[in-house]
């Protein structure tokens, strides 16, 4: 039975996985475009059980506790235009994770993370707080820790740079919420240390569900990945899965 393991570098909230880049592993395991649904925490360094259904689906098991739940799905996703490079460094100044952020050991969006450890994808309002335009924009120039061997990004990472400007997206009060789904189409994997866009988006809310989008781009503004995603506020009684980012 096939397996991955997700190492301690690759947290989320502390002893987890960060969901998106989850989903570029368990990517690995399939041909298809997959919906990842997340239903518990992923804990770190330990193998977890890569086992395949019908249909092209997967789970992801520990101790026989199903962790995750992958789904061949079709993608759409209108992405809206993105800011130019200096916009986007602009917008990250406005990043609330910098004065209040549940996980700030976070391995995307992190502020405690050093450069060429964490990702340091600080997703801010485009035109500053309180703008009310509904997009937060980020700038992002992957190291050389995260390259294939071919000079490009490996796929995991890409993945994993388009989850949380999601979160930012869906509140910009840092209220912890949950990765419940998520869905990630990569184009092309940009290059190691090419100074790269990113873009969140909320797309729909229903309760306490934030349906949302995210999107990559190289330096010269074309499109390499983009994202879908369902974060969800918890009940306060709620032990839930995957907590944000």
């Amino acid at each position: 039975m096939p397996s991955l393991t997700v190492d301690q570098r690759f947290c989320g909230p502390p002893g987890c996985a960060n969901g998106g880049y989850l989903a570029g592993l368990l990517s690995r395991f399939s041909a298809d475009l997959l919906r990842v649904r997340l239903e518990r925490p992923i804990p770190l360094r330990v193998p977890l059980e890569v086992m395949a259904g019908e249909a092209g689906a997967l789970e992801l098991a520990h101790d026989g506790l199903i962790l995750a739940r992958a789904q061949p799905v079709a993608f759409e996703l209108a992405v809206p235009q993105p800011p130019d490079y200096l916009q986007a460094l602009e917008a990250s100044r406005h990043y609330v994770g910098f004065t209040r952020h549940a996980f700030p050991a976070c391995f995307v969006c992190g502020p405690d993370r050093a450069r060429g450890d964490g990702l340091r994808i600080f997703a801010g309002e485009l035109g500053g707080r309180g703008s009310g335009r509904g997009l937060v924009a980020a700038t992002w120039v992957p190291d050389a820790s995260l390259s294939a061997g071919n000079g490009k990004v490996r796929p995991e990472f890409m993945s994993a740079a388009l989850d949380c400007p999601g979160y930012f997206a869906a509140r910009g009060d840092a209220m912890p919420m949950l990765l419940g789904e998520f869905t990630s189409h990569i184009d092309r994997c940009v290059h190691i240390d090419e100074p790269c866009i990113l873009i969140g988006w909320r797309i729909a809310v229903s309760g306490r569900k934030y349906d949302v989008g995210t999107a990559l781009f190289d330096e010269d503004g074309d499109l390499c990945a983009r994202a879908r995603a369902l974060w969800i506020e918890p009940k306060p009684d709620s032990a839930a899965a995957s907590p944000a980012p």
